[in-house]
Formats: C-alpha cells, sequence, structure tokens
C-alpha cells in the first residue's frame, strides 16, 4: 500500500473513531434523542447525495430491506447504546461484526471455517463479555447489550447485500440514508420527546456534529474506503481497520474523560486480538465478512 493511502485509511478510520465519541456526547452531554439524532444524519446524507440516486438500481425492494438492516434499526441501536454505554466499549464491541458476519456467512453462504478463525471468533465474543459483564454486581451493561444487537443486524444486511447488483459506495449511502431517514423520525415521534428543542439548543456543537457525521465519516469514510477496496485485497485493509477502535478508546480518554479499567483493557485485547485473527485469514464467500459494517452503511 502507498503511504498515500495509509495515509487515507488513518484519517478515515480517526473519523470513524471519534464520531462515536462526538455521537455519545451529543446524546449524553447535549441531550439529544438518540434516534431523532440518527435521523437527522440520514437525511442529510440523502439530501447532500441525491445525484447518486440515479440510475436507480434493480432490486428496489432488496435494498429497502438491506437499508432498513443496516440504516434505520443498525443505527438507533447503535446510538441508543451510546447513550448508555461509553463510548470506548461501544468502539471495541462493535468489532463484534466481523465474527457475526464470518458465522453468517457459514450459516447463509457455506463458508467453511478452520481452528484459527474458530479461535478468532471465540476470542472476540470472550473479550466483549468481559467488557460487558461486570462481576461485582452480576450485571450485563445494556448499552453494549444493544451494540451486540447492531452488530447482529448490520451482520445480516452485509449478507443481503450479496444478493444486490454492484452499487459504488455512494450510491448505497444515498439509498439507505434515503429510506432510512423517514422510519427513524417516525419512531422517534413516538418513543422520544423535545426532540426538536433539544437539538436547537444543543446550537452550532450539535450542528457540526452532524456535519462531520455527514460529510466526515458517511461520505469522505465511505467514499474513500471504497476507494481503497477497489485497489487493495479485503485481507490487506481489514487488520489496519483496527485502528477505528483504538481511535475510540483513545477519543473516549481523551475527550470525555472516560475511566482505563483494567477490564476494559483486558477485554479490548482479547477482543481485537480475536478480531486481528478473523481479518487476517481469507473468507472466500464473503471477503467482505472481515471488515464488519464498514461495507454497509458505514462504521458509525
Amino acid at each position: 500500500m502507498s503511504f498515500r493511502d495509509f495515509m487515507l485509511l488513518f484519517f478515515i478510520c480517526l473519523a470513524w473513531g471519534l464520531n462515536l465519541v462526538l455521537t455519545r456526547w451529543v446524546v449524553t452531554d447535549l441531550q439529544v434523542p438518540p434516534l431523532f439524532f440518527a435521523a437527522v444524519r440520514f437525511a442529510g446524507v440523502a439530501l447532500f447525495l441525491i445525484p447518486f440516486l440515479r440510475p436507480v438500481p434493480a432490486k428496489l425492494g432488496t435494498l429497502f430491506l438491506i437499508s432498513i438492516l443496516i440504516g434505520s434499526l443498525n443505527f438507533a441501536l447503535l446510538f441508543v447504546g451510546l447513550k448508555n454505554a461509553e463510548a470506548s466499549a461501544v468502539a471495541v464491541t462493535g468489532q463484534l461484526g466481523v465474527p457475526i458476519s464470518t458465522l453468517m456467512s457459514m450459516a447463509f453462504l457455506g463458508e467453511v471455517v478452520g481452528w484459527r478463525r474458530g479461535l478468532g471468533i471465540m476470542l472476540s465474543f470472550a473479550g466483549v463479555m468481559t467488557i460487558a459483564f461486570d462481576p461485582t454486581s452480576f450485571r450485563i451493561s445494556t448499552g453494549l447489550l444493544y451494540v451486540i444487537a447492531c452488530a447482529f443486524i448490520g451482520s445480516y444486511g452485509g449478507i443481503l447485500m450479496k444478493q444486490m447488483p454492484p452499487l459504488t459506495g455512494l450510491q448505497v449511502q444515498a439509498w439507505v440514508g434515503l429510506f432510512s431517514f423517514a422510519p427513524l423520525f417516525a419512531v422517534s415521534g413516538l418513543w422520544e420527546h423535545g426532540q426538536v428543542e433539544a437539538y436547537i439548543h444543543g446550537g452550532w456543537r450539535a450542528w457540526a456534529a452532524s456535519l462531520f457525521a455527514i460529510l466526515g465519516v458517511s461520505i469522505f469514510g465511505h467514499g474513500g474506503f471504497y476507494t481503497l477496496i477497489k485497489k487493495y485485497d479485503v485481507s490487506m485493509l481489514s487488520p489496519l481497520t483496527l485502528m477505528t477502535p483504538i481511535w475510540g478508546v483513545v477519543f473516549g480518554i481523551l475527550l470525555l474523560n472516560e475511566p482505563i479499567s483494567p477490564r476494559l483493557t483486558l477485554g479490548a485485547a482479547i477482543a481485537l486480538a480475536g478480531v486481528f485473527i478473523i481479518a487476517v485469514r481469507q473468507n472466500t464467500r464473503l471477503p467482505e465478512a472481515a471488515l464488519g459494517k464498514k461495507l454497509g452503511a458505514g462504521d458509525s
């Protein structure tokens, strides 16, 4: 990989990791309801990417279902998870998309997994459970349960994506945005209250966070990542994308003053080791499995 392309990937992963922390900050410190914030993001993506809605792709019904899975449901669960769990823990837990996608490629596509990837899958789940389970209170973090569910739904959406004709990254983002914002606004209207007031009260900080998510993550991050996918094998890119959870942990500590607990450190080391093992092994039926959700609606 050229130095220029490595730096592009470096800043893409930095943007993904930083966005997790910014989203946590918006939905907790600024008190913007998470479903409403997700809806604003997708509405912005759809607006900025209107030109990429043409030509209308085939199998539009399947694309609608995929959009609900990797868009509305996926981000609703992720943002509610960020409301209830620290960003650093969410950054690591979100990497379960890699082993879950691998398991789904076994179940739906007939992928055969050897002992090394099997070990990686077990380590990934063991590491996340180390983070999520508090042995002193015998409780599991509710927020991280939402993130685990998000990883399952996003991974299933990735499996369905195999049924679609090839689309560019920005085409996928445009249609996911178009199909996702209305359901999220509707559910937000039923379950949340004071959304518009909270968003307006958040002022330029909430608006800047939205613009960063739209332009920096969905358009720059996702568009740039698709450019790299066309040039390099997944087996080369996927281990390097582990920079994303590392940035998430770093920014969570630096910007939100999240504590570095021994349980988080141990769990992150175990989980990311497992993800790395899976990422460097070839998946013959679904190479994208090594990237988790990164080829869906984005990493965060």
